[in-house]
């Protein structure tokens, strides 16, 4: 039976890396569920591991190491398992990325994922470059650390991140480095000071993007986020009244033309996903355009505290009343100012007379 399924490969050889992509997709599509899930954590960290592990056993093959041993016959599969735990990484990340309601400013890195999710299928080609093999394998490993780390230790803030930044560039340096020390092969095809300074760059550059706020504050995510004209809380539950769209623009119910009836409160509830035990300050950033200047101007700031390990999210909301006309957005942030996510709306005034076409929906 093996005889026939590496049969089987050498026939379809060209098309193995559009199947290990498809398959690291699709598998974790279907098993991901929570980040702080135990099942979760295990998947990515025996990702983690086994893509560490086939870098070594792949960057040492070329030196004969594994000639006239058990493990000769199935070198050949090492791109394909490189590839494999790669691609099953990456959408993990993807997956728990996307949930945010909206990607707002943090698309830029969360379009690096995706592309890299599916340059992944190109892989093979270029999987000789020992220099693409690193670099591909730090953004994954320092992305694994920000996303453990957090989870493990039930907190997150700028030092967490700082620490976990260095322990991902601490494992692949030793990698690297232990692999340059063992493989004659590897140390005539790279330069020390060429990969260090690939590895420094991708370094600094998700520095940049997380002083910036251009990445997700994961592991926390927004699952909820409605512009809502009544809120009312019953046996524990929201009854969250707000004007349904019609069922073509299903994508915006974060993103609508609010009717405000005179003397109402306008309000914006959200439920924040985040991992269980880890409690964190969150604000509503209330912002009008002004339609003279073109400009976003703060018109309140509300903070509150979450506690994670609810399915749905921690659910909370504020509220403005006298609100004017007008486009409005209200940016879900931490305390360190990462956005979590965004709702978005345009308030024109109206009557009671007005259909709104409203819908309840507990929560």
């Amino acid at each position: 039976m093996f005889n026939r399924l590496r049969a089987y490969f050498r026939i379809n050889q060209k098309y193995l890396p559009v199947i290990f992509f498809m398959c690291g997709f699709i598998w974790d599509t279907l098993t991901l569920g929570r980040i702080d899930r135990l099942y979760d954590r295990i998947i990515l960290s025996t990702y983690m591991i086994s893509l560490s592990t086939c870098l070594y056993l792949y960057n040492v093959a070329d030196d004969g190491k594994w000639k006239e041993t058990f493990f000769e016959k199935y070198e050949k599969y090492l791109p394909l398992a490189i590839q494999f735990f790669l691609g099953g990484l990456c959408s993990a990340y993807v997956i728990y990325f996307s949930r945010s309601v909206t990607l707002t400013k943090t698309l830029s890195f969360f379009i690096i994922l995706v592309v890299l999710l599916f340059a992944n299928e190109l892989l093979k080609q270029r999987i000789s470059n020992k220099y693409l093999q690193f670099s591909a394998y730090f953004f994954m490993n320092f992305t694994f650390f920000t996303f453990f780390i957090p989870v493990l230790i039930k907190q997150m803030s700028t030092f967490i991140f700082i620490v976990s930044g260095i322990i991902s560039l601490t494992s692949t340096v030793l990698l690297i480095a232990f692999i340059y020390g063992v493989s004659p092969s590897t140390r005539k095809e790279i330069s020390k000071s060429k990969t260090l300074g690939l590895i420094v760059g991708i370094y600094l550059m998700i520095n940049a993007f997380y002083y910036f706020s251009l990445i997700p504050p994961v592991p926390l995510a927004l699952e909820t986020g409605l512009a809502a004209h009544q809120i009312e809380k019953v046996n524990g539950d929201y009854e969250i009244t707000y004007q349904s769209e019609v069922w073509y623009k299903f994508w915006r119910k974060n993103d609508l033309t609010y009717i405000q009836i005179p003397d109402t409160n306008v309000y914006v509830f959200t439920s924040i996903f985040a991992p269980t035990a880890l409690e964190k300050s969150v604000a509503h950033h209330w912002q009008w355009k002004n339609p003279q200047s073109g400009k976003w101007e703060t018109a309140d700031r509300i903070e509150y505290q979450i506690t994670g390990g609810r399915d749905n999210g921690y659910r909370g909301f504020t509220f403005k009343s006298n609100i004017q006309e007008g486009q409005w957005k209200v940016d879900v942030i931490t305390e360190e100012g990462h956005i979590i996510g965004l709702v978005r709306f345009d308030v024109v005034m109206g009557n009671t007379s007005d259909n709104l076409g409203l819908v309840t929906r507990t929560f």
